[in-house]
């Protein structure tokens, strides 16, 4: 996207996000937070196609977040490993320092930073598909068809990582009234919301094509509709179907590992959030964050020992590429994986002038994660498969890892191994461990041996302290927060 539209949108939808918080500060007294940004405004509605086409980019605008380290901007994925990759035994900080290091430790509060900007950030997404869903009207059938199968996309993913997250949400499936806190604020169940995910995905997969790797398509949304019926763990031959269909589609592993992460939307890659390097709107700091020294606030998402011992001992031609020791504080390991400032030893060039505006794109599917997951549903909740089909993907992935050795069986730990080394540091690890019912245990174990005190209330996230403060009572806490 040109940087000058990209720069009319966000100030049009400053102002849009604007005028509800102005409604409802002039109708209360108790004004403590931002409105519900689901809320209905004269400037969110489209007058023609080419506007509604602006708003369906400005979607994913919203997931890309803004690169700032200002803590009231929405910071959309850029964030996103905290919440994830460092809840579980893949990184850690560097110091075990400030907010930060609540993640590692599980023991985050409900007055967590971070926390409330990944559920605002969420939710600003969802309003943004809402108002396009709102705007079918305006364009043509056929594109009507295709924007609605985008901001169908786009909700969906939105709800379910948030679901996995907090648990009982909000369910805000329209444009409201800045005033209905009802539908703003009321936590609706799990499988209510998951019932809306597969609605809309379903919807996707039946409406778009496969024209973009940056945008919703066809591929992507049956790669996530079948990953939540992983989730769910039910509807697995319709899993496998599904991704037997994105398996006969044009995606295809990269021969080599490094060129996933640096060559961009290249064959593998089936849904990614795109950057711009050296471009204060559209780059993203999060890649620096991980480095010594370089982004920031530094020092964060720095790999664990349990993960540096699982790539030596299972990641073949991957581990190099995947993590890397710090030259300056050799007794740490970094994420190799978006690395922004290079690796000469690794030939990786640098990806922007400065690390801090880099413009790695953010990869949330690829084939190799649908391969897994056609063993997994295959697998069907199982202990181990040796179906033919199964054995064929599982092989694929470590053949491009250099592990030719042939794969008579697979069992679900394996499989579990598997992805954690092929998908390392991707924000996979703690759903992965979630869905195959291992994390009480794996993630116990870890706590125990660095000195953490974990328990099953640990896998959901506390509902931010604020959006409770602005319910005015109507939102509760997780428990144990």
């Amino acid at each position: 996207m040109k940087t000058k539209v990209k720069n009319i949108l966000k100030q049009i939808w400053k102002v849009a996000l604007l005028l509800p918080l102005m409604l409802i500060y002039a109708c209360s007294e108790d004004y403590l937070e931002p409105a519900p940004i689901s809320a209905i405004s004269a400037l969110n509605f489209y007058s023609d196609e080419t506007e509604l086409e602006a708003g369906v980019i400005n979607m994913y605008d919203g997931i890309q977040g803004i690169n700032s380290n200002d803590t009231d901007d929405l910071h959309g994925i850029q964030r996103e490993f905290y919440l994830t990759e460092m809840r579980s035994d893949n990184t850690k900080t560097k110091s075990s320092e400030g907010e930060a290091a609540e993640f590692e430790s599980f023991n985050i509060t409900p007055n967590n930073g971070i926390v409330a900007d990944y559920y605002a950030s969420f939710y600003n997404i969802i309003f943004r598909a809402n108002v396009v869903l709102e705007n079918l009207g305006v364009a043509s059938e056929a594109k009507a068809a295709l924007f609605e199968g985008e901001a169908k996309f786009v909700r969906a993913y939105a709800y379910f990582n948030l679901v996995r997250l907090y648990g009982d949400i909000p369910l805000v499936d329209r444009l409201i009234d800045p005033l209905d806190k009802e539908t703003a604020f009321t936590r609706v169940s799990v499988p209510t919301i998951y019932n809306l995910i597969e609605s809309d995905l379903s919807t996707a997969v039946a409406n778009l094509d496969n024209t973009y790797r940056s945008r919703a398509s066809k591929a992507a949304a049956q790669a996530l509709l079948a990953k939540v019926y992983l989730t769910r763990g039910n509807n697995y031959d319709q899993a496998r179907s599904l991704l037997e269909g994105v398996m006969a589609g044009s995606y295809s592993l990269e021969t080599n590992f490094q060129d996933i992460f640096f060559k961009e939307l290249n064959d593998e890659i089936i849904f990614a959030i795109g950057y711009l390097s050296d471009n204060s709107d559209d780059s993203q700091n999060f890649s620096a964050e991980w480095l010594n020294a370089v982004g920031r606030t530094t020092g964060v998402n720095y790999v664990t020992d349990e993960a540096a011992t699982a790539l030596d001992a299972l990641g073949g031609d991957r581990t190099m590429y995947s993590y890397r020791i710090d030259a300056t504080q050799p007794e740490f390991n970094q994420v190799v994986k978006y690395i922004p400032d290079g690796d000469e030893d690794l030939g990786i060039e640098a990806v922007s002038s400065n690390p801090v505006l880099a413009g790695n794109d953010w990869i949330v599917l690829r084939y190799a994660d649908v391969l897994l997951m056609h063993v997994e549903a295959i697998m069907a909740g199982g202990t181990e498969t040796s179906d033919p089909a199964a054995l064929a993907s599982f092989q694929a992935v470590r053949d491009r890892a250099g592990l030719t050795d042939a794969v008579t069986n697979v069992t679900r730990q394996e499989l579990l191994d598997e992805r954690r080394v092929e998908l390392a540091f991707e924000n996979h690890r703690l759903f992965d461990l979630i869905r195959f019912g291992e994390a009480n245990t794996v993630l116990g174990n870890f706590a125990t041996d660095n000195g953490f005190s974990f328990s099953e209330s640990d896998l959901l996230l506390p509902i931010p302290q604020r959006e409770i403060n602005l319910s005015q009572g109507l939102l509760g806490q997780n428990p144990g927060y």
